[in-house]
């Protein structure tokens, strides 16, 4: 078998490769200038695969934003609906599972997460954990009662297993959390439904459609290799370690994986100039002469998840602040990068302050270079129309940052 480190067939500036990524990630396309319908929603899952949750909520929840980035205002009932509900009408597209963190997914990827392809999450300690009893008195009641969350489970088993303390943190889960969590790693539950974020669990049997639920166990080296031609469809050109990020793949398997596509025809290496590694994309993969456009986006947004790789694209070095002690903090506590014209121009710490009806800005920074009055004007108008999407009266910009005096001004206009 040839190694995935033959020759490439073409070499390819940082540029180009930045452009590649955009393309497939569906910032060169506009966006649409009617509602944003059901349809959109099932063309910006195609490029992105799918959408990471998040419990945060300071400004917005970590799977809304990246179709706001690219669609622009649309309805968030239209995620809820094709993730949370089912009707004949309208199926449910997406199912929740563990992929590049805890996701939102395409029905029929659920199979190849649950193959073997994919290294086991977290939950897997919970397994010596797991009392067998409680195991079949959870599913059980998630049986009857479903769907179902873990505090009415607690309640409707008696409470006779050790139960959340009181004032305990987030963390500190009681047994019958960590078998529902077990249960969901191992694909017996699934998320039925959410109520104010809170997971109701369900029998995954009785939320997949029957076909796609039949279809499990895959075969783990056949996964691996769909799941990697997926990634390579969301990044464009990529690094076998940034394929492998996508759905955080072991890394043995990865290499296997791409090695065989290569053979098959179905990626093929490209030699990007700067870059350490060699890097693969799908055979036909656009790369635009131009991107345009502006976008916000979140610090789960998949164009700039794995932080290397958006160093690497963009040479914008990038690190989330949330447990960062605020005096420590460099630019905020949950900082959305700004995309205009292909680059990451800028960067704003975002808080909806859903009281006071605002969109605050406590900071605001351009990045070296930057044509700072052309950023001011457009990072202006991203942010009214992202405060009119979440229901806010208005932008409220702080102190902190060289951009924030002449944005204050510009969203005050």
């Amino acid at each position: 078998m040839s190694s995935p480190t033959t020759t490439p067939v073409e070499s390819i500036g940082a540029p180009a490769a930045r452009r590649a990524a955009l393309a497939a990630q569906g910032f060169a396309d506009p966006r649409p200038v009617g509602p944003v319908t059901r349809r959109h929603l099932v063309k910006t899952l195609g490029r992105v695969q799918l959408l990471q949750l998040d419990s945060v909520n300071v400004a917005v929840r970590a799977h809304y934003m990246p179709l706001f980035a690219r669609l622009g205002p649309y309805e968030p009932a239209l995620v809820d609906d094709a993730a949370w509900a089912h009707t004949s009408r309208r199926p449910r597209l997406l199912v929740e599972y563990w992929a590049h963190e805890a996701s939102l997914l395409p029905v029929e990827d659920w199979p190849l997460l649950l193959s073997g392809a994919k290294r086991q999450g977290w939950w897997r300690h919970y397994e010596s954990l797991a009392d067998p009893a409680l195991v079949d008195d959870v599913l059980a009641a998630v049986k009857e009662l479903g769907p179902v969350g873990a505090g009415a489970l607690e309640k409707a088993l008696g409470g006779a297993t050790r139960a959340r303390p009181p004032g305990a943190t987030w963390w500190e889960r009681s047994d019958v959390k960590r078998v529902c969590e077990y249960l969901f790693g191992r694909g017996d539950l699934t998320t039925g439904s959410r109520v104010h974020f809170q997971r109701l669990y369900d029998l995954t049997e009785r939320v997949l459609p029957p076909e796609v639920f039949a279809l499990h166990p895959a075969d783990p080296a056949h996964s691996a290799r769909e799941l990697l031609l997926r990634s390579a469809a969301a990044l464009g050109v990529a690094t076998e370690p940034d394929l492998r990020d996508y759905y955080r793949l072991g890394p043995a398997q990865s290499r296997q994986a791409v090695a065989e596509l290569v053979e098959e025809g179905r990626l093929e290496p490209v030699e990007v100039r700067g870059w350490r590694h060699p890097a693969y994309r799908l055979p036909g993969a656009r790369v635009p002469r131009k991107v345009t456009g502006r976008a916000l986006l979140c610090p789960f947004d998949p164009l700039i998840w794995e932080r290397e790789r958006t160093e690497r694209m963009f040479g914008f070095r990038y690190r989330i602040e949330i447990y960062v002690p605020e005096p420590q903090r460099e630019f905020g506590y949950y900082v959305y990068p700004f995309l205009l014209d292909g680059e990451l121009v800028a960067r704003v710490d975002l808080k909806a302050d859903r009281a006071a009806g605002v969109l605050r800005v406590p900071g605001a920074f351009a990045e070296p270079g930057a044509d700072v009055p052309r950023v001011v004007a457009e990072l202006a108008a991203e942010l009214r129309v992202m405060a009119e999407w979440l229901g806010l009266d208005g932008v409220v910009v702080g102190e902190r940052g060289a951009l924030a005096g002449p944005l204050a001004v510009a969203t005050s206009r």
